[in-house]
């Protein structure tokens, strides 16, 4: 499904801005702050700082309330959520027009961050381990998709509806995809960003790094003591620039193209040369079309960390070269902290609004030069400049880089891809059924069923047969689980990682609930004994993409990195995002990963929300899942052996917020309807559907609906995952590695259609054929 030939130069516009920051609860707020170089960072007063490095961060000053339902438990809020729909509110009230001009089935929503609803999950378990009771609705209220999802019910947007967590560059990964999905043609405008809030998790945690300054975050400088966090918000509305035209709208600049890499390095530190970093940096260049020299200004990651700060500096040169020379650098980051996953939105934000005045903001706190800091940072006080180019990078915890390129005024075209037909060549399933393809296709070809009494379905998998005891050290299961089906796709693909190869093969993590088993262990001695209690050897695997990190330092695959949060359609949202990154040209193969693993918090919180019980016939499972797609030349020049051809993919969303879906199946069938467009094919064609049923009978009874609908009343539906249970974000990936086996062994003919749903009514359909 290479996307049409004339979306290859669809412009992206910015239309409009939204953000909400410590200079205040609007972009101008923010703009006039950090144009003056004023410092927001003070000592914070909603949160209890005894015991840490610092009292200080760049705390939103009066928490929002913004007028819309969610459907917050009674009497409760959650800032980071509150954030978001602050953002927001400003940036579609300066754009009106464009939510009367596109089909809410036409508007998508991308939201990037790190800790999504950390506070949510605090409160409600604080409340389980007092044995006190805590409203089972909180929960919902944890995984970033709810994030996205709740703002979808409150504006009604039935496009592709996700979330991005590489922790600190899930807000710039998150504008670079949005600006994706209007390209290919999958929305005309997509409301895009990031956010996180402070938390006493978040600050106990790098403050058991030692990574926390005493004083406001002094980025560049010799005397610099480390960083500061910050909490908020920002939002973008990019939309399809002919449309922007149309109506009439300014552009306040255009996302001329992305770049992500991953270092392969280390859980928390930068590769000291930045090498990961500049490549980030170079693809970003590539596919807006921009030459090095037309950069003028540089919107820095600059965190003032003493590891950070000259990685970043080699990473510019790198990436630049010698046009690094005539280019200016700023930290905002020195005036508001580290907003983690929002600072890659604020910062891009920042930078739109460099270039529509043309001048460069300041790094503030700059005091004398560090050596190896060498260039132009523009200390303390903003500098007018001539630009039409721009870049934003942000670098993040698991070594996921991510750079934005935006422009103004700038007349040529991003160059098209080379585009190629993506093939499936490698498989891996870590679940009930052990880690053998074999073994689980017997067990779905025989009906088995591996629920225990407690409806729960743990992977039969023993991670000594592949990981010895020393790699492991620093892992939880989530990261083994990934790091291990990677590894048997890559086995089965006949894909070795070398140096010959390692930048062109990535990897895109799907995860639905994400590092709980991390978090549990790092936040309960927290919560018990206070601040002294933080292990910092536990802290790097609470963010979302520390596993996607692990499996690029384990087996080198340092391309395209990612992570993607879409609830349980997770591991459908990696492999749509890995096979456009592949078609485009952007790496020659990518690994589609998802897993998730069980805790006893993860199944009481399933429990509490009505979904796993004895009679329900839904089954909550663990797994490892992996897919290696290929660019068709690639794999057709090394002789692999191909298992089918992913032709074409639909998403949509229903639009009714977290924990809810269409009952009439809406969504779903806007999604497989798509998925057919965009292939080509007429639903009978379709020689069987691998259903995301799983045992939850309204969520089953929507997605009957819609496929009865497309197909009629004989359509051929698999179901795999009431006999191995739903493995959560991993489930989508479970199903195209079963429709793959069943195209390969002649259990089926003609394509087969893979369905994918979040519990809070997104969608993914994705269509496989023989080739």
């Amino acid at each position: 499904m290479p996307p049409a030939a004339d979306a290859q130069h669809v412009r992206v516009a910015v239309t409009s801005l939204g953000a909400i920051t410590a200079q205040g609860p609007t972009v101008a707020d923010l703009w006039e702050g950090t144009r003056r170089g004023h410092v927001a960072i003070r000592p914070v007063r909603h949160l209890p700082m005894d015991g840490y490095r610092t009292r200080l961060a760049g705390e939103v000053a009066e928490p929002p309330k913004p007028d819309v339902d969610v459907g917050y438990p009674a009497g409760w809020r959650d800032r980071a959520l509150d954030f978001l729909l602050t953002a927001a509110q400003e940036v579609l009230a300066a754009a009106p027009a464009v939510r009367e001009a596109v089909a809410p089935e036409r508007f998508g929503i991308v939201v990037g961050t790190c800790n999504a609803g950390l506070i949510s999950g605090e409160h409600w378990y604080r409340a389980r381990m007092a044995g006190e009771p805590a409203d089972p609705r909180l929960a919902l209220f944890v995984p970033p998709q709810a994030l996205a999802e709740a703002l979808a019910g409150a504006y009604d947007v039935r496009g592709p509806v996700l979330s991005i967590d590489t922790a600190c560059a899930a807000g710039a990964n998150a504008i670079g995809y949005a600006a994706d999905l209007i390209r290919l043609g999958l929305a005309d405008a997509v409301l895009t960003g990031g956010t996180d809030a402070l938390s006493g998790v978040l600050v106990a945690g790098f403050n058991s790094l030692e990574s926390l300054s005493p004083e406001p975050a002094a980025p560049y400088s010799r005397d610099r003591l480390g960083l500061s966090l910050g909490e908020g918000s920002g939002m973008l509305l990019l939309v399809r620039a002919d449309l922007t035209r149309a109506l009439g709208l300014p552009t306040l600049a255009e996302v001329a193209g992305y770049g992500l890499s991953a270092d392969g390095y280390h859980a928390t530190a930068p590769h000291p040369e930045g090498k990961g970093a500049a490549r980030a940096i170079r693809a970003a260049l590539r596919s807006a079309g921009v030459r090095p020299e037309e950069v003028r200004y540089v919107n820095s990651h600059g965190t003032g960390t003493s590891k950070n700060d000259p990685a970043e500096t080699k990473a510019t040169k790198l990436g630049l070269g010698d046009a690094v020379k005539g280019a200016l650098l700023s930290s905002t980051k020195s005036m508001i902290g580290h907003l983690l996953g929002a600072a890659g939105a604020v910062e891009g934000i920042v930078t739109v609004k460099a270039l529509e005045e043309q001048l460069a903001p300041p790094t503030a706190n700059f005091t004398e030069p560090d050596g190896e800091c060498d260039l132009d940072y523009v200390p303390n006080v903003a500098r007018p400049l001539e630009m039409s180019v721009a870049i934003s990078n942000n670098f993040a915890f698991g070594g996921a880089n991510a750079t934005i390129v935006l422009t103004r005024r700038r007349t040529e075209p991003p160059p098209a891809p080379d585009l190629d037909r993506v093939v499936v060549t490698g498989l891996s399933a870590l679940t009930a059924a052990g880690a053998g393809l074999d073994g689980l296709w017997a067990s779905f070809a025989e009906g088995r069923s591996y629920a225990d009494s407690d409806r729960l379905c743990r992977a039969d998998v023993d991670v000594n047969d592949f990981l010895p005891a020393k790699q492991r050290r620093r892992m939880d299961r989530l990261g083994m689980f990934a790091v291990i089906a990677t590894r048997l796709a890559l086995a089965d693909a006949a894909l070795p990682i070398v140096d010959g190869n390692r930048e062109r093969v990535g990897v895109i993590f799907g995860t639905g609930i994400g590092p709980m088993e991390s978090m549990e262990r790092f936040a309960r001695p927290l919560f018990e004994e206070g601040p002294r209690a933080a292990n910092p050897a536990v802290f790097p695997n609470t963010v979302y993409n520390a596993a996607g990190g692990q499996v690029a330092m384990h087996l080198g695959a340092v391309g395209p990195a990612s992570t993607v949060t879409t609830g349980h359609a997770a591991s459908a949202g990696a492999l749509i995002y890995a096979r456009d990154l592949v078609a485009g040209d952007r790496a020659d193969a990518m690994v589609a990963v998802g897993a998730d693993t069980l805790t006893d918090t993860v199944a009481e919180a399933y429990r509490g929300l009505g979904v796993l019980s004895p009679g329900s016939g839904f089954a909550l499972a663990e797994a490892g899942v992996a897919v290696v797609l290929e660019r068709l030349g690639h794999a057709t020049a090394r002789g692999a052996r191909t298992y089918g051809e992913l032709l074409g993919y639909g998403i949509a969303s229903d639009g009714r917020g977290a924990g809810r879906w269409d009952p009439a199946g809406g969504g779903m069938e806007r999604a497989i309807t798509m998925a057919l467009d965009r292939a080509g094919l007429a639903a009978a064609s379709v020689g069987g559907v691998w259903s995301s049923a799983a045992g939850l009978r309204s969520a089953d009874e929507a997605e009957s609906a819609a496929i009865r609908r497309v197909f009629g009343e004989h359509a051929k539906v698999y179901a795999p995952k009431l006999l191995l249970g739903e493995p959560m974000g991993a489930g989508g990936a479970l199903n195209a590695v079963l429709a793959a086996m069943s195209l390969r062994r002649g259990h089926s003919t003609g394509p087969a259609l893979i369905t994918s749903s979040s519990l809070g009514g997104t969608h993914v359909a994705i269509l496989l054929k023989e080739i």
